[in-house]
């Protein structure tokens, strides 16, 4: 039945009156009778969120807190007008009363107004749905929308935030991956010690999910706890894992100068048996987002965790405390350089049909070959030590580039990185290895390969 606004006011009253004093009768209620009023309970709070909203939308459309007199802010304007909110929470609402307008984020006002999102979660899904609108392919946005705001109702506004890399691996722009990791590398650091008392340092230490997901796979083990004795291991998960660190610093010191005699990881390269058969040397390209129903959402792209299905453009870390941490698709081209690589064939649903056997790319042998040869770190004007670097494919094993010495040069991480992330080409020579620098030169010397050998 549809209520006039006068007769919606009433019950309001009503509602309220219902309420005020409820603790002072809670005596007489049974245990299944007080679940069933903190449910209702609960409900008519929803309600009363989302049309609380609804209202502050309305009012700004109309364009309310600046008439008059007394001009006010939107902010102001609710504050005055919602005494609850004063101490906090105007500006939450006029963020989510805003998201009603656009016409993007339609769900977003939906989930609010049948109670299904609460505002506060409501108020994270606009604000990561916002960030990431211009990283989107076309057509994307409603079912970015939907996951985040199937993620925020049932694991908060942590989970909401933390799907956005599968988001953008799912439905983002080619290179944004790419993009965010070369921009997240900006803020890795570790800063100098504050030493206190006792001499203890602390550090602060700024990690990518590239180095995160390198340091939880070795920290993770060697910080386990270790019962002496049969008695427990009391110390603190802090104090485990700080000393775990420690252990593995010295390792490094320890054995800097050897030739490393197993791949810094694995990596896992699945091909679906389709492909496989038909022999293609390249995987398939990301699907194209499916296009959205009448309702706007997009069927079969979620789980029921609200993360999303289907390819990604992106390499997922397995076996580990990180495991599921997304890395951009520059970050696995430049781990198969040095990695142990393992094909992994899929049956016709997904499942794995076959494992195959590690094949081991540069050889200790060729790397010390590698050491003698190039003396340091290849990139111009770069003199890190040999035995700290990486063995590089200059025509890159993905692209079919063999692994001998004609095709391989010694770079420091950082320069490994740059390498990659610019698209460059080196080659060498008599001389050593030169290396071009302009942005994009290893895509171009790709494309000669292929023009001079279109077999």
């Amino acid at each position: 039945m549809d209520m006039s606004l006068a007769e919606r006011r009433e019950a309001l009253l009503a509602a309220r009156q219902a309420l005020v004093g409820l603790e002072g009768r809670l005596w007489e209620a049974g245990g299944a009778e007080l679940a069933e009023l903190l449910g209702e309970v609960d409900r008519v709070v929803s309600a009363g969120e989302a049309a609380r909203v609804s209202v502050v939308a309305e009012a700004i459309d109309r364009g309310e807190p600046g008439a008059g007199e007394r001009a006010l802010s939107p902010v102001d304007w609710v504050r005055e007008h919602a005494p609850s909110l004063r101490a906090g929470g105007a500006g939450q609402v006029v963020r989510v009363a805003g998201v009603f307008a656009v016409p993007g984020t339609v769900a977003v006002k939906e989930a609010v107004v049948s109670g299904r999102l609460p505002v506060a979660m409501a108020s994270v899904v606009a604000s990561e749905a916002q960030r990431m609108r211009p990283l989107l392919a076309e057509g994307a946005e409603p079912a970015v929308v939907e996951g985040l705001i199937e993620m925020a109702a049932s694991h908060g506004s942590r989970g909401c935030r933390g799907l956005r890399p599968a988001l953008l691996a799912r439905y983002g722009l080619d290179d944004v991956l790419d993009r965010e990791s070369v921009a997240a590398k900006q803020f890795v650091g570790l800063s100098q010690p504050v030493v206190g008392e006792l001499g203890v340092a602390e550090y602060r230490l700024a990690l990518d999910p590239e180095a995160r997901a390198v340091m939880e796979a070795a920290v993770g083990p060697l910080s386990a706890p270790v019962p002496v004795d049969g008695e427990r291991d009391l110390r603190s998960t802090e104090q485990r894992r700080g000393e775990a660190l420690v252990t593995l610093v010295r390792r490094a010191v320890a054995g800097a100068e050897s030739v490393p005699t197993a791949a810094k990881c694995q990596l896992f390269v699945s091909v679906d048996l389709e492909t496989l058969r038909s022999g293609s040397s390249r995987s398939a390209a990301p699907a194209a987002p499916p296009a959205p129903d009448q309702s706007g959402a997009l069927d079969g792209v979620l789980n029921d965790d609200g993360v999303p299905v289907g390819p990604l453009a992106a390499g997922e870390v397995v076996g580990s405390l990180e495991a599921g941490t997304l890395l951009a698709p520059s970050v696995v081209r430049r781990l198969a350089c040095d990695s142990a690589v393992i094909p992994v064939v899929l049956g016709s649903g997904g499942e794995v049909a076959d494992l195959g056997c590690s094949v081991r790319l540069f050889t200790p042998g060729q790397v010390r070959r590698l050491w003698l040869r190039d003396g340091s770190c290849t990139f111009p004007g770069c003199s890190i030590p040999a035995h700290w670097c990486d063995a590089h494919h200059l025509v890159h094993w993905v692209d079919g580039g063999p692994t001998d010495l004609d095709n391989a040069a010694l770079l420091c991480g950082r320069h490994h990185t740059v390498v990659h992330d610019r698209r460059l080409v080196g080659t060498v020579d008599s001389v050593g290895v030169a290396w071009d620098v302009g942005y994009g030169s290893y895509d171009r010397a790709l494309a000669g390969l292929a023009a001079a050998d279109p077999a």
